[in-house]
């Protein structure tokens, strides 16, 4: 039970952010929790390295390269003038950014565009004066919602796709997601307008085209981001097709990054501005959370639940509940064997994909790729969003989500 209390600390800590005059970054609070289990001796030195998703820290390495490269060539700005000029009021801005990226990250996965994602909106803030908050929290839920409808979104939707047996996860996945989540994310912008009113304005935005400062540079980042979207259908087409090939996303993220890392000039400068705080932050969330499913405390509250867990209503609570425990890939690693072992539809082996990844939406550790956006976002421009910042607006936007994803899968 140490380890769960070390957990509670984490996220009270988490929570308040300050100790004295002392400002925690997320990484840091992470980090001393997953310290405090090696220490105490909940989690064996073993134990903690064989935790660590290596898959998942090589992907965001690689993502984190080509981010990077992007951001310090300037062709990041160049692409998000192009992408969002069409935005005349802040309304259309916050709806462009809803909808494209949310999009965007059900084919690209949530983690990709949050690295990328980070730097363009506080650009965006920037350039037309908006609350950066206001923009990190769109990003933050456009990514979340949108990765939702496609089995490629999320690790967790992969994890469901290849693992539930499904035969064809586009088609069902578009099926039963697609509409409530083009739905969610409007009701996202209502949510986010409710909440900030005072930055939403009848005034106009102007736009500036911005210059691409290092042209050798912008034309590696965009052989990797070709090289993104190439792997991504080459993917998207193993799985569609059945083929028995072990073609993990990691892979695309590490190949996407070899034209900035073999060629580019400035390669070390790149690897110097990697976020390697928040590659620290999962070594440690992965440590500590393992801890946590050592000590048997999650298994125990599930056992005494005593539910039926194929009820639709019942996957959504539990996924979204325990997801902020455990975080999502560990929930559904561990329900998705039962859901099947309990003769579960593909409807509800969907519903533990809505649930799970839309648990993100509720508390800023919910979803790794809001920790990503935040901690990125502190580091490029010291803004931040604090727990309760977070929870204000994340709290009624999940179970208004929540409500929309059970009455669809209920009436479908």
């Amino acid at each position: 039970m140490i380890s769960v209390a070390i957990l509670l600390v984490v996220f009270s800590l988490i929570a308040v952010r300050q100790v004295g005059k002392i400002k925690l970054d997320i990484w840091q609070v992470m980090t001393f929790g997953a310290l405090a289990c090696l220490l105490t001796g909940q989690i064996s030195p073993t134990n903690a390295l064989m935790s660590i998703n290596l898959d998942v820290i090589l992907f965001l390495f690689g993502m984190f390269v080509v981010g990077v490269g992007l951001e310090e060539s300037g062709y990041l700005s160049h692409m998000s003038y192009k992408v969002f000029k069409r935005a005349k009021t802040p309304d259309e801005l916050i709806i462009l950014i809803l909808f494209v990226i949310g999009v965007a990250s059900a084919f690209l996965m949530n983690d990709t565009l949050a690295i990328i994602g980070t730097p363009v909106v506080l650009h965006l803030s920037r350039k037309h004066k908006t609350s950066p908050k206001l923009l990190l929290l769109t990003l933050a839920f456009a990514v979340t919602i949108g990765s939702v409808m496609s089995p490629i979104g999320n690790p967790q939707n992969l994890l469901i796709a290849l693992e539930g047996d499904i035969k064809n996860p586009f088609i069902l996945f578009f099926k039963y997601l697609l509409v409530p989540t083009m739905l969610n994310l409007a009701i996202a912008f209502f949510v986010l307008r409710f909440f900030y009113k005072d930055n939403f304005h009848n005034g106009s935005l102007n736009h500036s085209e911005e210059p691409i400062k290092n042209k050798d540079l912008a034309r590696l980042s965009k052989v990797s981001l070709y090289l993104i979207v190439i792997m991504v259908i080459l993917k998207i087409s193993i799985v569609t097709a059945g083929i028995n090939i072990d073609f993990r996303l990691t892979y695309i993220s590490l190949i996407a990054s070899l034209p900035i890392l073999i060629l580019a000039k400035q390669k070390y400068e790149i690897l110097k501005n990697v976020d390697w705080k928040t590659l620290i932050f999962f070594v440690s969330m992965f440590i500590l959370m393992q801890s946590v499913w050592d000590s048997g405390f999650i298994q125990e509250i599930i056992d005494n639940m005593n539910i039926n867990i194929t009820n639709l209503l019942m996957i959504f609570i539990v996924s979204i509940v325990l997801s902020q425990f455990i975080s999502n890939v560990p929930l559904v690693a561990l329900y998705l064997p039962m859901l099947l072992e309990a003769g579960a539809s593909s409807k509800e082996m969907v519903a533990l994909a809505a649930g799970s990844t839309i648990a993100g939406n509720l508390f800023i550790l919910g979803a790794a790729s809001t920790v990503i956006i935040i901690q990125n976002a502190e580091k490029k421009s010291k803004e931040t969003i604090t727990f309760l910042e977070f929870a204000k607006v994340g709290i009624p936007l999940t179970i208004l989500n929540t409500v929309v994803y059970y009455v669809y899968l209920s009436i479908v």
